[in-house]
């Protein structure tokens, strides 16, 4: 037995009406979300951190969160895990014509092309309406929102709508600053929120024009500050003091020499 298998028929006993697991018995597809979306992001934070053991362990809950779904999918007479796999198999064969066929691209860009073209054909047979196809169709609207938001501008750039140049995404970022600045001096919250909506997403366009993940730089920074913090933490206890009983000054201080110290590669 290969240990595909033993995985299914793992699940297929944790969803048995009279004997399986109760927790696993309340699960949908709608309730599975969460753990999907949070195991795909542990996966992406394992790789970012060259982690190869964590990456197959947290592969592994991802692994499972499919065969979860295709179980489901099963029981309701919808489709199986056999089904999902031979699905993307074909997809990669259709998609790679100069793979497994003899269509020959002379440059990224026609692959590109190509690769565009048929997500739009797949949508298209998947029944979509005309007044439903768009240039942006395909992008599901549940994504992160760094990440939809440098999909969409990828998407429309392709058709010529986008800046030719870096210099004008920086003054539009400076423009929309502006806007945020005089949006405040209203104490309109809703106009606040709008123009710090409007604000990261020409951010989010400046990140594509330096070539630059948005995502990947936010969750960067996001590791940055936690190591950064965490080192306040550690000077203030070996102190005796918490965090309640510093000023914002000695915690700028600490902050300051956790910059020093960290970017140095000291982590005492």
């Amino acid at each position: 037995m290969t240990n595909i298998q033993r995985l299914l028929d793992i699940m297929a006993r944790l969803r048995h009406p009279e004997t399986g697991c109760p927790w696993d018995l309340r699960q949908d597809f709608a309730s599975l979300v969460p753990y999907t979306l949070e195991e795909a992001y542990e996966v992406a934070d394992a790789a970012e951190r060259g982690d190869a053991a964590d990456l197959r362990e947290e592969l592994g809950d991802l692994l499972l969160q499919v065969v979860f779904h295709a179980r489901i999918a099963e029981e309701r007479g919808l489709f199986t895990f056999e089904d999902v796999a031979g699905a993307i198999a074909d997809k990669l064969i259709r998609r790679h014509p100069h793979v497994f066929g003899d269509t020959v691209f002379e440059t990224d860009t026609e692959r590109h092309a190509y690769w565009e073209s048929s997500k739009a054909a797949e949508r298209r047979e998947k029944g979509k309406t005309e007044q439903e196809e768009s240039t942006l169709s395909g992008i599901a609207p549940n994504l992160p929102a760094l990440v939809a938001a440098q999909k969409l501008q990828k998407r429309a750039a392709r058709f010529g709508f986008d800046w030719p140049e870096i210099g004008p995404v920086f003054d539009k970022v400076r423009e929309e600053l502006d806007e945020l600045e005089a949006a405040r001096a209203t104490s309109d919250q809703s106009r606040i929120q709008e123009e710090i909506g409007d604000l990261l997403f020409v951010v989010v366009n400046l990140a594509r024009h330096l070539e630059v993940d948005a995502e990947s730089a936010l969750r960067n920074g996001n590791r940055k500050f936690v190591t950064r913090f965490r080192y306040i933490e550690k000077q203030l206890a070996a102190q005796g003091k918490t965090l309640d009983e510093s000023t914002l000054a000695e915690l700028d201080a600490l902050w300051d020499e956790a910059k020093r110290s960290l970017s140095n590669g000291c982590q005492s």
